[in-house]
Protein backbone atom coordinates (compact mmCIF):
# COMPACT_ATOMS: atom_id res chain seq x y z
CA UNK A 1 0.00 0.00 0.00
CA UNK A 2 2.47 2.10 0.70
CA UNK A 3 5.16 1.33 -1.67
CA UNK A 4 2.89 3.69 -4.47
CA UNK A 5 3.75 6.58 -2.24
CA UNK A 6 6.94 5.78 -1.60
CA UNK A 7 10.08 6.90 -4.05
CA UNK A 8 13.72 5.61 -3.63
CA UNK A 9 14.76 9.26 -5.30
CA UNK A 10 17.38 10.07 -2.63
CA UNK A 11 16.60 13.57 -4.08
CA UNK A 12 12.67 12.85 -3.32
CA UNK A 13 12.61 10.42 -0.18
CA UNK A 14 11.72 13.48 2.53
CA UNK A 15 8.94 14.59 0.08
CA UNK A 16 7.95 11.10 -0.10
CA UNK A 17 7.64 10.32 3.60
CA UNK A 18 6.13 14.38 4.31
CA UNK A 19 3.52 13.14 1.64
CA UNK A 20 3.07 9.74 3.38
CA UNK A 21 2.47 11.40 6.88
CA UNK A 22 0.23 14.44 5.62
CA UNK A 23 -1.83 13.52 2.69
CA UNK A 24 -2.52 9.56 2.63
CA UNK A 25 -5.50 8.30 5.02
CA UNK A 26 -3.84 7.70 8.23
CA UNK A 27 -0.19 7.16 6.90
CA UNK A 28 1.04 9.41 10.15
CA UNK A 29 -0.46 6.53 12.19
CA UNK A 30 1.24 3.61 9.83
CA UNK A 31 4.70 5.69 9.96
CA UNK A 32 4.42 6.12 14.02
CA UNK A 33 3.70 2.51 14.55
CA UNK A 34 6.55 1.52 12.43
CA UNK A 35 8.91 3.59 14.24
CA UNK A 36 7.46 2.03 17.39
CA UNK A 37 7.99 -1.03 16.24
CA UNK A 38 11.50 -1.13 15.10
CA UNK A 39 12.38 0.80 18.33
CA UNK A 40 11.10 -1.89 20.75
CA UNK A 41 12.59 -4.49 18.14
CA UNK A 42 16.16 -3.30 18.53
CA UNK A 43 15.37 -2.89 22.52
CA UNK A 44 14.37 -6.57 22.49
CA UNK A 45 17.56 -7.58 20.71
CA UNK A 46 19.70 -5.51 23.40
CA UNK A 47 18.01 -7.31 26.14
CA UNK A 48 18.97 -10.73 24.19
CA UNK A 49 22.25 -9.63 24.61
CA UNK A 50 22.73 -8.21 28.09
CA UNK A 51 20.98 -11.57 29.35
CA UNK A 52 23.98 -13.57 26.65
CA UNK A 53 26.35 -11.01 29.23
CA UNK A 54 24.69 -12.29 32.05
CA UNK A 55 24.79 -15.81 31.64
CA UNK A 56 28.08 -16.22 30.26
CA UNK A 57 27.41 -17.24 26.81
CA UNK A 58 30.17 -15.61 25.44
CA UNK A 59 32.23 -17.86 26.17
CA UNK A 60 31.17 -20.22 23.49
CA UNK A 61 33.08 -18.32 21.00
CA UNK A 62 31.37 -19.89 17.90
CA UNK A 63 27.85 -18.81 19.10
CA UNK A 64 28.77 -15.89 20.29
CA UNK A 65 30.71 -14.45 16.94
CA UNK A 66 27.60 -16.05 14.67
CA UNK A 67 25.24 -13.88 16.96
CA UNK A 68 27.62 -10.71 16.61
CA UNK A 69 28.05 -11.14 13.11
CA UNK A 70 23.92 -11.23 12.96
CA UNK A 71 23.78 -8.20 15.21
CA UNK A 72 25.72 -6.24 12.58
CA UNK A 73 24.30 -7.59 9.40
CA UNK A 74 20.84 -6.68 11.25
CA UNK A 75 21.90 -3.03 12.12
CA UNK A 76 23.26 -2.51 8.41
CA UNK A 77 19.67 -3.84 7.16
CA UNK A 78 17.87 -1.27 9.28
CA UNK A 79 20.48 1.52 8.07
CA UNK A 80 20.48 1.32 5.00
CA UNK A 81 17.01 0.26 4.30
Amino acid sequence: FLAIHYTANINLAFSSIIHITRDVPYGWIMQNTHAIGASLFFICIYIHIARGLYYGSYLNKEVWLSGTTLLIILMATAFFG
